[in-house]
């Protein structure tokens, strides 16, 4: 018995599969119907998929079994440090550390004393055109979760 494989190992081969195959993201996404960050996430590793989202995207890059396996493992959450230094990650830890407090106070001053879900969550990305240069919209979207003493 051959152990299963790493869920990075999966990552990277599935990322060498899309690109050579010349499809995006959301074209994968949306083959599973699945919301295109969300499944982005999980294909590099961020979730586990269900059978029949492992095995759908595994058939459209063709990538065996061993690949199917790995996408259906419960994951370590998180990024190594280089991930987070990348800039284009650098800048959204870098909003977030100059804007999270205040998104803190104002969370605070509309719902009270809680915190907004990263489990019961959805993001979602889109392009806004701007005279200046288009911008990124980020959506976050998390449940309010009150603190309960």
């Amino acid at each position: 018995m051959s152990p299963i494989l790493p869920k990075s190992d999966a990552a990277d081969l599935v990322v060498a599969a899309r690109i050579r195959r010349g499809l995006t993201w959301s074209q994968i996404a949306d083959r599973i119907g699945a919301p295109p960050v969300w499944c982005t996430a999980a294909l590099l590793g961020q979730h586990p998929m269900s059978r029949d989202q492992a095995e759908g995207v595994c058939a459209l890059l063709e990538l065996d079994e061993s690949v199917a396996e790995s996408l259906q493992l419960q994951p370590y959450r998180g990024s190594d440090a280089a991930a987070m230094s990348d800039p284009t990650v650098y800048r959204l830890l870098e909003a977030m550390s100059v804007y999270g407090p205040a998104l803190k106070e104002l969370i605070h001053e509309e719902f009270g004393d809680g915190i907004m879900s990263a489990i019961n969550f959805k993001v979602d990305i889109a392009r806004r055109p701007h005279p200046d240069g288009d911008r990124v919209v980020i959506t976050l979207d998390g449940k309010f979760l009150d603190y309960r003493w």
